[in-house]
């Protein structure tokens, strides 16, 4: 089993790229500075933030994992907890199997996140929460710092295998 866990250890995690990213509904993926959005986007945002009892926001966040092994590795669960400067967003567990090519072959792993900015930004005004989503895309001027804590199980054989703890990984996302 030491051999098993050490073989998990080799294989290398990194945060790829976020896709489908929408803000109260409104999507902010090609979004590179406020007056990019048009003004019933911007209204919709503006509302959620001010008046609505939710500012939802919505993305795909893709997980690259190497797999340097001779052998493929098959992922079967991922518990994770997303940060994003440094404030834990959400947790959630990935049970969808992926498999993982041998000799530096790689997947990718689809995470769905649904965040609540109301809720996880309490006592923050509505313009820093709209910025905040914003800046995810590059609409801002700061880097969003993503932070992904996981811990994943994979099948060595027969057997499932736990990381033993987390496994911090980051990326900068910054507009360019």
């Amino acid at each position: 089993q030491a051999r098993q866990v050490a073989m998990l250890s080799k294989c290398e995690f990194k945060l790829s790229s976020v896709d489908q990213l929408k803000l109260a509904g409104v999507n902010i993926q090609q979004i590179k500075k406020l007056t990019d959005l048009n003004l019933i986007d911007a209204a919709k945002i503006t509302t959620a933030a001010t008046m609505g009892s939710s500012l939802p926001l919505n993305f795909t966040l893709n997980v690259e994992t190497k797999n340097p092994n001779a052998s493929a590795a098959g992922l079967t669960r991922l518990d994770w907890i997303l940060l994003i400067d440094d404030i834990e967003m959400v947790n959630g567990t990935n049970t969808q199997r992926v498999t993982i090519p041998a000799n530096g072959g790689t997947a990718i792993i689809p995470l769905t996140i649904g965040v609540d900015l109301k809720q996880v930004l309490k006592g923050k005004s509505a313009d820093a929460m709209a910025n905040f989503g914003l800046n995810l895309a590059g609409a801002g001027n700061k880097p969003t710092r993503i932070t992904l804590k996981a811990k994943p199980t994979i099948m060595v054989g027969s057997q499932s295998i736990a990381y033993p703890g987390y496994l911090t990984i980051q990326n900068e996302f910054t507009s360019k």
